[in-house]
């Protein structure tokens, strides 16, 4: 068994749009796959939606496979530095004031049924991203299902609504007016209202066109059904945009392999050929990719195992080659007394944090008043669960501070010393948390239902110490969890209070404001503070990084004064692979072992087996 350990360096943020990453030289095109080779790797969360860009399909578990079937103008490689893809196509600054950028794809890139990615491609995901034809305060909560947090009941006649987190000072936002397509279909001119500071990280491609206009309009003809999205949006008409945000939002969710197969459409190196609901999920390279990201191994299967140790169990035994599972000292025993295997050890881009539901919580109005979240807040015994779960891992670890800065990083010490976050959460205030929530009237025994991983062992054992540190300050934590935990986040109704970890997918500095602003696609506890909201604006359009950093720091002291939730720790992170296999090596971004799932290669032994 060989060891290697590392460690994220750089100023990592909290969260942001998925970006990607690689690191080894890409295959030139034409590289040649190995006929009849596979790898398999285990994940801990099924798959469920191929859109990665809904506040539904937003998660790891679904945006590993979506980078294995979509390409983009750029990724980020694992020092991490942003790459841009020209294999793919090429995006230029023409002007900064006003901000201008055009996209160009390249004329012989297509999708896997041979359909070409085009203007049409990428105007469905503006209108998409930039929310513009939104209709105007329309909530569109009441028609998720609470069981899953999908929609599942048609809007009313005439509503536009693209679930992408769209808000008019970020991003894609800012391009209000639609973009000019270029004469030969194959390009796009945006210009943004006001400057964004990521905007290199705001756009790609976007979902095929073609499937989604047929699929919601009953057209046959792919070419057709890129005009009419094209035409769509040139004459503004909702009543077809209408149509096609219904499919954009759902039509590309699946648990298990679809009746219509046109939704796994792809124009990465890999597309999905197979899959069987909650066990693994089967990719095959895509013989109509044209990119220099050439893959060299021809199938990927993906298993489903949701408890660490047997996912270690499966890679000891060979039924699987790659594995990342949560770690745990278990989990580090037994891979240290394994031949053949290589060990990764590290300290990952993930963070773990409570998150309380200002509004539309389970039992309404429980955290509606400051002294309430305070009260809760302050109960969370953050060191004992560092002591007991992570330092184990790693002794040098220590609790987390800051929903900004990963600690280390530039801004971090500043941050924590300033926000706040210490007088108020440096430990457990049993006495205090009691007198708050009483301040607040809720009585003794008041429910908190707390939503975690049902399947996640460390997460059960932080609701168990969470759970017994909150009743002696009179709150009664109970039960939410579900192995669909992450499709409930943000659904109403449906839990109070949420343990998860946020995972940084980019260095965008603008990448914190989807978390914290209103409307934001990662802002899932109904939080709303035109204070944020005008520090989040600001970001947005800010160049000097002196600016960036206090208006960061200023992010922190906002979500501690607000008691909007309460970061834990930095996930430990490892990465055990075979020796069948070469080429694995984690990003400390997004989507981590996945990041050059092209260099993966199986060694001639593998390779024989088929």
């Amino acid at each position: 068994m060989r060891i290697k350990r590392f460690a994220a360096g750089g100023v990592l943020l909290a969260t942001g749009a998925l970006v990607l990453s690689a690191c080894t030289p890409a295959q030139a095109p034409g590289a040649e796959i190995v006929e009849g080779t596979s790898i398999t790797v285990a994940w801990n969360q099924p798959f469920y939606s191929a859109n990665g860009n809904t506040s539904f399909g937003n998660a790891t578990a679904n945006n590993n496979i979506n980078y294995m079937t979509y390409s983009g103008f750029n990724y980020y490689d694992n020092t991490p530095e942003l790459q841009r893809d020209e294999s793919f196509g090429t995006y230029e600054l023409v002007s900064e004031d006003p901000l201008q950028v055009q996209y160009t794809i390249n004329e012989d890139v297509q999708w896997s049924d041979e359909v070409p990615v085009d203007a049409a491609d990428m105007m469905l995901n503006w209108a998409a991203l930039s929310g513009a034809f939104n209709t105007a305060d329309f909530d569109p909560a009441e028609f998720q299902d609470p069981e899953t947090g999908e929609f599942t009941t048609e809007f009313p006649e005439g509503t536009v609504f693209f679930d992408s987190g769209a808000t008019p000072d970020s991003g894609v936002g800012l391009v209000r007016e639609a973009p000019e397509v270029n004469e030969d279909g194959r390009g796009i001119l945006m210009t943004y209202s006001d400057f964004y500071v990521d905007w290199e990280l705001a756009f790609q491609a976007g979902l095929p066109a073609h499937v989604i206009a047929q699929r919601a309009l009953g057209i046959e003809d792919a070419m057709e059904a890129k005009q009419a999205v094209l035409d769509a949006i040139a004459n503004e008409d909702t009543e077809v945009i209408g149509q096609l945000a219904a499919e954009w939002n759902t039509g590309f969710n699946f648990t298990e392999m679809p009746s219509d197969t046109s939704v796994l459409t792809a124009n990465g190196p890999y597309q999905i050929t197979d899959f069987v609901a909650d066990q693994y999920i089967t990719l095959q390279a895509n013989e109509n990719y044209v990119g220099d990201h050439q893959p060299q191994v021809e199938t990927i299967t993906v298993r489903f195992i949701t408890d660490a140790m047997a996912a270690v169990t499966a890679l000891q035994n060979g039924d699987v080659d790659v594995i990342q599972p949560q770690a745990t000292p278990d989990v580090r025993a037994a891979l240290e007394g394994t031949d053949g295997i290589t060990v990764n050890y590290g300290e990952g881009a993930t963070y773990e944090h409570v998150d309380l539901q200002f509004d539309q919580s389970k039992n309404p109005g429980v955290f509606s008043t400051l002294e309430a979240r305070q009260s809760f807040l302050m109960t969370i015994p953050r060191q004992e669960i560092v002591d007991r779960l992570i330092k184990p891992l790693n002794p040098e670890a220590t609790v987390r501070n800051s929903a900004v800065f990963v600690p280390g990083a530039n801004g971090y010490d500043e941050s924590v010393e300033e926000s706040g976050i210490l007088d108020m959460y440096a430990e457990v205030d049993i006495e205090q948390a009691t007198a708050l929530r009483e301040q607040a009237g809720l009585a003794e025994g008041t429910e908190v239902c707390l939503l975690f991983a049902s399947t996640n062992p460390r997460r059960v054992s932080e609701f168990e110490l969470i759970r017994e540190s909150a009743a002696q300050a009179g709150w009664s934590v109970t039960d939410c969890s579900s192995p669909e935990w992450g499709g409930l986040l943000g659904a109403p109704g449906v839990y109070d209070a949420s343990l998860f970890g946020w995972q940084s997918t980019s260095l965008g500095v603008a990448s914190v404001g989807p978390n914290f602003e209103t409307g934001g696609i990662n802002n899932l506890s109904f939080y709303s503070n035109p204070e944020m909201d005008a520090v989040v604006q600001e970001l947005n359009v800010t160049v000097d990084e002196e600016r960036q950093l206090e208006l960061l720091k200023e992010i922190d002291r906002i979500l501690v004064e607000d008691a909007f939730g309460i970061t834990i720790f930095q996930f430990p992170e490892v990465t055990a692979f075979s020796d069948r296999v070469s080429g694995i090596d984690s990003s400390p971004l997004a989507p981590t072992v996945f990041w050059n799932v092209w260099d993966w290669t199986p060694t001639e032994t593998n390779a024989s087996e088929g």
